[in-house]
């Protein structure tokens, strides 16, 4: 079966009588951590030679032996299969029609959606499959707030919105990142805008922010290198978006206070979250190129273009990518001041 998202907590932590367990999807660093908690979860630890067996692509051949094999000191054997493609379908069909007792984890990050391995483990009752993609929105602050607490450290709502823009491309590398950032703060402390900023690495952010800094500013070159950079970085369409709608929000703000009668380097200096001080300059050109209703304009554009990227089958990359840089091109034409920005 395809397991749905409020059931995988769960079954991570007590996976029945599951036999063969396909984690797949974009996020490769959930994939390792959810395998990593069924092994634990059914051996006990994820190095007990007698009850886990880990095999890479080129020992798939072992699978069906490996999962038929009996622990020589009781209790439930796992077998872990990392980088799973199709080629392993044979295997796993072979090891869902006999009566081996291993629970059987197969890591499979660059599984196609139609793949004969993921349609097998779905169909079976005794077989679970189960999507890893990045987190966005209120799961991904979800998992800030717990993993923080977990430490002992809270957070407050401006670093929590911070952070949701910076992190989410890869389960592992967020973990690492909300570690050292316990760690900085210590535990019994709160994380704050200054102390998320000051300690969480780039994780994609900081290249995406010199892309919509540059894009608000009409630096049409610098937004495709820098882009590039973000996307190989691990930045997701979706990700690149939602920044996008945020960076455009806090302009839109600084603009606001600008009508009230402040300075545009007054209003930079305001904005929050805080403007980078190298970043400042591109601000404060934006503020000189788009007005409020722009502004609004744009963020319904890029809203639009999220939307989307979600349809299935949709060329996610390519839409994110040409909302940004339609933002470029509108900004270097002088058109901030005119109506909404086209994709």
């Amino acid at each position: 079966m395809k397991l749905a998202t409020q059931r995988v907590a769960a079954f991570l932590r007590d996976p029945g009588g599951c036999r063969v367990a396909c984690l797949y999807g974009e996020d490769a660093g959930m994939i390792r951590e959810r395998a990593a908690t069924l092994v634990r979860a059914v051996a006990g630890s994820l190095d007990d030679p007698f009850l886990v067996a880990e095999l890479n692509r080129e020992d798939a051949n072992r699978l069906i032996e490996e999962a038929a094999s009996l622990s020589l000191t009781g209790g439930r054997r796992v077998v872990r299969l990392r980088e799973t493609t199709d080629a392993a379908t044979s295997s796993v069909t072979t090891i869902l029609k006999s009566a081996s007792p291993a629970l059987v984890v197969l890591e499979a990050p660059g599984l196609a959606a139609r793949s004969r391995l993921r349609t097998l483990v779905e169909g079976a009752p005794d077989g679970v499959a189960i999507g890893c993609y990045p987190e966005e929105g209120r799961a991904l602050e979800e998992t800030i707030r717990a993993t923080l607490a977990e430490a002992g450290v809270s957070i407050d709502g401006e670093a929590l919105t911070w952070l949701s823009a910076q992190l989410g491309a890869d389960r592992s590398s967020t973990r690492q990142e909300l570690d050292k950032l316990a760690l900085y703060v210590g535990a019994g402390g709160q994380v704050d805008l200054d102390a998320a900023m000051a300690c969480v690495g780039d994780l994609a952010g900081f290249s995406l922010d010199d892309a919509l800094f540059a894009a608000t500013a009409g630096e049409v070159a610098t937004v495709d290198r820098a882009l590039e950079l973000a996307i190989a970085e691990g930045a997701a369409p979706v990700g690149i978006l939602r920044a996008g709608q945020l960076h455009l929000q806090r302009l839109h703000r600084a603009h606001l206070a600008m009508d009230e009668g402040l300075a545009a380097g007054d209003a930079a200096k305001a904005a929050r979250p805080p403007v980078f001080f190298r970043r400042t300059g591109s601000f404060v050109r934006a503020l000189g190129i788009w007005s409020s209703s722009a502004l609004l304009a744009a963020m319904a554009g890029l809203a639009e273009a999220e939307r989307a990227c979600k349809r299935t089958g949709a060329p996610d990359l390519v839409l994110a990518r040409n909302a940004i840089l339609a933002l470029a091109r509108r900004a270097a034409a002088g058109g901030g001041r005119r109506g909404a920005v086209q994709g």
